[in-house]
């Protein structure tokens, strides 16, 4: 794994999907210095429209598997058609970091994360590819997050803790230090974690259950 390998940003990004996590993702990599050549959506009237450009829809999500070797950023929140479009998607992922974000020098983040504003990643964290660390979510040192997982926006993440493949951890949930989450959860908003969760669990509340 690498941060933001240096190639993705001499060529144009395309963008899988459309709507309104694609408009945030849209807006980080320009300010993160990434050239747009459009977007991919099935809604035939979709928009991107960022600060003085409207991005070019360039066809349907499945007509991902000609990007050639533009790279790409998957840019819907739904994790599960996240997963379907990584089993066929193989030419280079961008990784997009917003400049208002903390990336730890010894953190690692995989081939197409997002890391949105205010986001922090700390010590020794990785991040593995695809996963979203979105807007002002924090990452306490030594964590580990799965691939195609999702930390919301204000989430919170102690120190060592695990979060598995494809688990969303909900808008403002905490988990608290050393604390395993498995693959395939949900972690409700607002929750907050203190033991560890098996694989497929979907767990709420304070504690969560």
């Amino acid at each position: 794994m690498s941060v933001t390998p240096p190639s993705t940003q001499q060529t144009e990004l395309v963008l899988i999907a459309g709507g309104g996590h694609a408009l945030v993702v849209a807006e980080a990599a320009q300010l993160a210095g990434f050239s747009m050549a459009g977007f991919l959506d099935d809604n035939a009237s979709a928009e991107i429209r960022t600060v003085g450009k409207a991005l070019e829809r360039l066809g349907n999500i499945d007509d991902a598997h000609a990007l050639g070797e533009r790279p790409w950023i998957l840019a819907t929140g739904r994790l599960a058609l996240r997963r379907r479009l990584l089993t066929h998607l193989h030419t280079p992922a961008a990784t997009v970091v917003h400049p208002m974000a903390f990336i730890s020098p010894s953190a690692v983040l995989g081939a197409g994360v997002l890391v949105g504003a205010g986001a922090i990643v700390n010590s020794r964290s990785m991040v593995c590819d695809h996963a979203t660390i979105n807007s002002a979510a924090i990452v306490e040192h030594d964590c580990e997050i799965g691939t195609n997982a999702h930390v919301a926006p204000r989430a919170v993440l102690g120190g060592g803790v695990r979060i598995g493949d494809d688990t969303l951890v909900g808008i403002g949930a905490c988990v608290l230090p050393e604390v395993s989450i498995g693959a395939g959860c949900v972690i409700g908003a607002g929750a907050v974690v203190v033991r560890d969760v098996a694989d497929g669990a979907v767990v709420r509340g304070v504690p969560a259950r």
